[in-house]
C-alpha cells in the first residue's frame, strides 16, 4: 500500500480541482565536510537532528529526508547513540527516510566498484535502522556517470531523483534515464535545484496562499502530471517545522516518488536522456573538480586498486585469518567510501578538509596493502629463500616484467617446472653497508637482533687481525636478503665478548645482489614461483638472462627505441615520435604547455592576458637502461615558466607491449597555473572515447551550455582516453580535451589558490565561499604514470580496455622465507574469457567465492568462467541470489549485453 502523505490538501485548505496537488518533502542537504572539516560541520549536523528529531515526537505528521545519504546519521548516532532508538521507530513509521547510499559520491572520481559498494554499505546499514528509502536520490553531484542507472537497477532501485547534468532537450520534471547497458530507471528532475521551496514558508501565514500559488505557478510549467514535487530544505539547516500546519502535504521522497508511480499517464510519452548527465543547460556541472589537487585523485586511485583488485582477491584465493582479513577489508572500504564524496575527493573543500581526505585515504590504502602483506606472507612462506612469488590480479594469462633482487651467484630463474625465464640486469645493490670503528666488539650485539641486522640476515663473520701484531683490526660480518644455511647466535656473540680489545674497524657487507627484470607468463588469478638456480657442480654456469627473449627492446643510439610492436624516437625538442606495427605514426608526443589559471577548484578560467608556454630552452637525453626487456631513456626539459622548471620524463619500452610507459615528473614551483600533456593524433577526431566507472563513454568535441557557466569541453577519464587513432591509458582519473580536432590535451597539474572566486569569468555565480586555499596550489614534488600507443580501428579492436587492466595492474611479486621448501609449481585460479570482459571485484562472501563482470564491448558477448567449482547462481548488486548457472565442464557461459554488469557467486 503507498504511504499517504500527511495533511493532504483534500483536508486543507487548497482544492485539488483548482491547482495540482503541491507535496512538500521536508530535507536537509548535509555536506560531512566542505569548507569546514569533518568534525567542525558535525557539530551543526547534531543540532540540527536533535531539532528533526524532536519536531517527529511532537508532531506525528512531521516527515523528513536525510537527503539519501546514510553517513550522515551515523555521525549523529555516534555523538547521540541515546537517540537511535527513537531513530528507528521514526524510518519504521515512513516518517524519516534514509539512505540508500552510504555518501553522496562524485560519481566520475571514484571507481564503477566503489559507486556500487557505496550503495551496498547504505542500504545495509539503512536496512539495519528499519529500512532504506526506494530512491536513488542524487541531489547535488556535479554530473552523473553512464552506468548511474544499472547500478541502481541491480540494486533493486527503478526510481531515481537528482538535478544537476540534465541536458536541455529535458523540458519536463520527469524524463526516462538510460544507462550504457539499455538499463532505464524512471526519473524526477529538479528543476531550481533540491531546495526549490526553500521560500515557501519564508513569511506571514496569512500569505501562504499567495507563496503556494506562486511555486505552483513556476512548477506547472515543468509539469508531467500528477502531484508537484516541492523540496522544503537547504544546507545545512532543519526545515520549519510549522510545514505540518500550513495547510499542505508532507511528504518524505519516497512517499512521494510512490504516489508519482500510482498518478503517471502510460500514455503520456516523457522525454529519454542516454547514457552520462554532463549538461550545462539546467545547472553548473563544476567541471574543473576533475583536476583540482589532482594528488588526491591519484591517491583515490591508489587506495581503491589496494583494496579491490589486490587485498580482496588475495584473501579470497588464498585465504588467511578470515576474520581478520574480513575486519579489515571493511574499514577500508568504508575509508574509501567517505572519501569518494563529493566535496572531499573532488578537492573543493577548505585546505583543512583536503589534507584530511588525504590521510583517510592513505589510512584506507595501508589497510589494504596490510591484508596484501598478511596473504603475502602465507604464500612467500611456502616458497623457498632464494625464490620469488609472482601473484597474477588478472582472470586471464599474463606475461609481464616483474623485479627481484638475485644473489648475483645465483646465475639464473626458474619456475616451478624448472623452466628459465628471461632477465635483464639492471643494477646492482650497494654490498658496503656500513663501516663503523669500534673500541669494544661488544657494542656490535646492540645491533644485532638474532639474525638480523639492518634489515637483511647474517650469513657469516671474519675478523682480520691488526697486521702490528697490537690490538684490534678489520671485523667483517657478511648478510643477505636471502641467507641461507646454519647460524648459531650464542658463537657470534662468544666471539664479539672475547675478541681482543680494539680498536675495530666493523665493516658489514651485503652478499653481492643484482636487481633483474624477470619476464615471466602467470595463470589466471594465480601464482608463480621463480627460483633463483646454482649451476650443478663441475656444470658450466649459465648466463643471467641466458633464456631467449620474445619481441626483444633494442635500442638504437640513446634517442631510438623499438621492441617490434612500436617503435619511439625522441625528438630535438624533447617529445616523441611513435610509429606501430600496423604502420599509424604520430609525431610530437608528450609536448608539455604551461599557461595561467584565473579559476578556483570548481572551475578552470584562463586570465585575461593568457600566455602559453610550450617551448624547452634546454633538453637533455640520457640512456637508463638498453634491452632486452626494457629499456629506458631520461628525458629531461628545461622550462622558463614564472619559476624556472625542469620537467623529467622517463620513456620505457618494454618487450611484448604495444604501448611507451611515460613517468613524469617535475617540482610544481608556479602559482595560478595550469599545465598540460599534449599529443598530435594520427588523425583528425570528431570524438573521443574515455572509460570509467565500467563503461566506454563517446564524447562530442563541445560540451552543452547554459546556466551561466562556460561550456568547456574538458572531461575525465578513468583508465584510458582515445581519438584520431591514439589513445592514452592512464593510473588515475585524468581530465582530458579534444582540441582542434587535432590534439589530445591531459591536465597533469592545476594550480589555484580559492575554493570559490567570486568573480570566475567561466561561472556566473559562486560555488561556495570565497575562501583562501594556498595548498590547492599544490606545488612541490610531483609525478604521474601514463602509456600512450597509435592504433589502428575502434577502440575496442585495440583492446584498449584490456591493455589499460595491464598497464594499471602490476602483478605483485614476494620474497620467500621458507626453509627448505621444495619448488613449487604453478597455480591457476579462476579464469574468464570472453570479448570485452573484465573483471572488477573478487571477494568470498557468505561461504561463495563473488566475482563481478562487466562487458566493456560495444556488441552483445559471452563470459566463460573456469575454475574449480560446482555450482553457480546470479546475484544482484548487493549479493542477493538470484538465477542458478548451469555448470558444464567447470564452466559457466554467461551471455552479456554491451556494457553489462553481472555478479556471479561460485561454490
Amino acid at each position: 500500500m503507498t504511504p499517504q502523505p500527511q495533511n493532504s490538501p483534500q483536508n486543507g485548505s487548497q482544492n485539488c480541482s483548482e491547482q495540482p496537488q503541491v507535496v512538500v518533502v521536508p530535507h536537509t542537504h548535509w555536506d560531512r565536510e566542505w569548507y569546514l572539516p569533518f568534525q567542525r560541520f558535525r557539530m551543526g549536523l547534531v543540532r540540527m537532528l536533535d531539532d528533526v528529531l524532536a519536531a517527529m515526537a511532537a508532531d506525528p505528521a512531521y516527515r523528513f529526508t536525510m537527503d539519501g545519504q546514510l553517513a550522515a546519521v551515523e555521525d549523529y548516532l555516534e555523538i547521540r547513540p541515546s537517540r537511535r532508538d527513537d531513530l528507528v521507530r521514526f524510518v519504521a513509521e515512513g516518517r524519516f527516510a534514509v539512505g540508500p547510499w552510504l555518501i553522496l559520491a562524485d560519481e566520475f572520481l571514484c571507481s564503477g566498484e566503489t559507486l556500487i559498494r557505496n550503495l551496498e554499505y547504505g542500504m545495509r546499514g539503512s536496512d539495519a535502522l528499519g529500512g532504506a528509502m526506494r530512491v536513488g536520490y542524487l541531489p547535488d553531484q556535479f554530473g552523473h556517470c553512464a552506468q548511474m542507472p544499472q547500478i541502481l537497477a541491480l540494486a533493486g532501485l527503478r526510481r531515481a531523483c537528482l538535478w544537476r547534468g540534465v541536458p536541455a532537450h529535458v523540458d519536463r520534471d520527469t524524463f526516462v534515464w538510460t544507462g550504457a547497458d539499455g538499463t532505464s530507471v524512471t526519473t524526477r528532475y529538479l528543476p531550481g535545484g533540491y531546495g526549490n521551496a526553500v521560500a515557501l514558508l519564508s513569511g506571514p501565514p496569512e500569505g501562504q496562499a499567495e507563496r503556494s500559488a506562486a511555486f505552483v505557478s513556476a512548477a506547472e510549467g515543468w509539469s508531467s502530471g500528477g502531484p508537484l514535487l516541492a523540496m522544503y530544505g537547504a544546507d545545512h539547516t532543519a526545515p520549519d517545522r510549522a510545514i505540518t500546519s500550513a495547510g499542505l502535504a508532507v511528504a518524505t521522497l519516497g512517499e512521494f516518488m510512490d504516489m508519482l508511480m500510482d498518478t503517471a499517464d502510460p500514455a503520456d510519452p516523457v522525454p529519454e536522456v542516454r547514457g552520462e548527465l554532463r549538461s550545462h543547460a539546467r545547472a553548473n556541472v563544476l567541471p574543473g573538480v576533475i583536476s583540482a589537487r589532482v594528488p588526491l585523485k591519484q591517491a583515490m586511485a591508489r587506495a581503491e586498486r589496494v583494496i579491490a583488485r589486490y587485498a580482496e582477491p588475495l584473501a579470497a584465493l588464498w585465504p588467511v585469518d578470515g576474520t581478520v582479513a574480513s575486519r579489515l577489508l571493511d574499514m577500508a572500504w568504508r575509508r574509501v567510501i567517505a572519501c569518494s564524496g563529493h566535496d572531499s575527493v573532488t578537492g573543493c573543500g577548505s585546505d583543512e578538509t583536503a589534507q584530511q581526505v588525504a590521510a583517510r585515504i592513505a589510512e584506507a590504502e595501508q589497510i589494504g596493502q596490510a591484508v596484501v602483506d598478511l596473504v603475502g606472507a602465507t604464500l612467500a612462506a611456502g616458497a623457498a629463500r632464494d625464490s620469488i612469488v609472482v601473484v597474477n590480479p588478472s582472470p586471464f594469462e599474463r606475461s609481464g616484467l616483474v623485479l627481484a633482487d638475485v644473489p648475483e651467484h645465483r646465475a639464473a630463474l626458474v619456475t616451478g617446472d624448472g623452466l628459465a625465464v628471461p632477465v635483464q640486469r639492471l643494477e646492482h645493490a650497494p654490498t658496503l653497508l656500513d663501516e663503523t670503528l669500534m673500541d669494544d666488539l661488544s657494542r656490535l650485539l646492540g645491533r644485532v637482533h638474532d639474525r638480523e641486522l639492518f634489515g637483511r640476515e647474517i650469513v657469516s663473520w671474519a675478523a682480520e687481525p691488526g697486521r702490528d701484531g697490537g690490538g684490534g683490526g678489520v671485523f667483517t660480518i657478511t648478510v643477505s636478503r636471502h641467507a641461507s644455511g646454519a647460524y648459531d647466535h650464542e658463537e657470534l656473540r662468544r666471539a664479539l665478548l672475547e675478541a681482543r680489545p680494539g680498536p675495530w674497524l666493523v665493516r658489514t657487507v651485503a652478499e653481492p645482489v643484482v636487481t633483474v627484470a624477470a619476464h615471466v607468463t602467470v595463470p589466471p588469478l594465480g601464482r608463480t614461483v621463480l627460483t633463483a638456480s646454482v649451476p650443478r657442480f663441475g656444470g658450466p654456469r649459465p648466463a643471467l638472462g641466458s633464456a631467449p627473449v620474445r619481441g626483444p627492446v633494442h635500442g638504437a643510439g640513446t634517442h631510438t627505441l623499438d621492441n617490434g610492436l612500436l617503435s619511439v624516437r625522441v625528438a630535438a625538442d624533447g617529445t616523441l615520435s611513435l610509429r606501430g606495427l600496423d604502420g599509424t605514426e604520430v609525431h610530437g608526443v608528450g609536448r608539455i604547455a604551461h599557461g595561467g589559471d584565473a579559476g578556483d577548484t570548481y572551475n578552470y578560467a584562463p586570465p585575461p592576458d593568457d600566455v602559453v608556454m610550450d617551448a624547452p630552452v634546454r633538453v637533455t637525453v640520457e640512456e637508463i637502461h638498453s634491452g632486452p626487456l626494457v629499456s629506458v631513456l631520461d628525458v629531461v626539459r628545461t622550462y622558463e615558466w614564472p619559476a624556472r622548471t625542469e620537467v623529467r620524463t622517463r620513456v620505457e619500452l618494454r618487450t611484448g607491449e604495444p604501448y611507451v610507459r611515460l613517468d613524469v615528473s617535475m617540482d610544481v614551483r608556479c602559482r595560478d597555473h595550469r599545465i598540460r600533456w599534449h599529443a598530435p593524433l594520427p588523425y583528425a577526431a570528431g570524438e573521443s572515447f574515455a572509460e570509467g566507472q565500467l563503461a566506454v563513454v563517446r564524447r562530442g568535441l563541445t560540451a552543452e551550455g547554459g546556466c551561466g557557466e562556460e561550456p568547456v569541453p574538458t572531461f575525465p577519464a578513468e583508465s584510458f582516453a582515445a581519438a584520431g587513432g591514439l589513445a592514452v591509458l592512464l593510473e588515475h582519473v585524468t581530465e582530458y580535451e579534444v582540441v582542434d580536432r587535432s590534439e589530445l590535451a591531459l591536465t597533469l597539474v592545476r594550480s589555484v589558490g580559492l575554493l570559490s572566486r567570486d568573480r570566475n569569468p567561466y561561472r556566473d555565480e559562486p560555488a561556495g565561499p570565497q575562501l583562501a586555499t594556498p595548498r590547492a596550489q599544490c606545488q612541490g614534488p610531483w609525478s604521474a604514470s601514463l602509456a600512450v600507443l597509435p592504433y589502428g580501428g575502434t577502440w575496442h579492436e585495440a583492446a584498449l580496455p584490456r591493455l589499460a587492466e595491464e598497464f594499471r595492474h602490476g602483478m605483485p611479486a614476494f620474497p620467500g622465507t621458507g626453509a627448505g621448501a621444495p619448488p613449487v609449481p604453478s597455480w591457476e585460479g579462476l579464469a574468464v574469457s570472453g570479448d570485452g570482459v573484465l573483471m572488477t571485484a573478487l571477494r568470498e562472501r557468505d561461504g561463495w567465492l563473488e566475482i563481478r563482470l562487466v562487458a566493456e564491448w560495444p556488441a552483445a558477448t559471452e563470459a566463460v568462467i573456469h575454475g574449480g567449482f560446482t555450482h553457480a547462481r546470479l546475484a544482484g548488486a548487493l549479493g542477493t541470489p538470484a538465477a542458478p548457472l548451469e555448470v558444464a565442464e567447470g564452466a559457466v557461459r554467461l551471455p552479456l549485453r554491451p556494457f553489462e554488469i553481472a555478479t556471479v557467486q561460485l561454490s
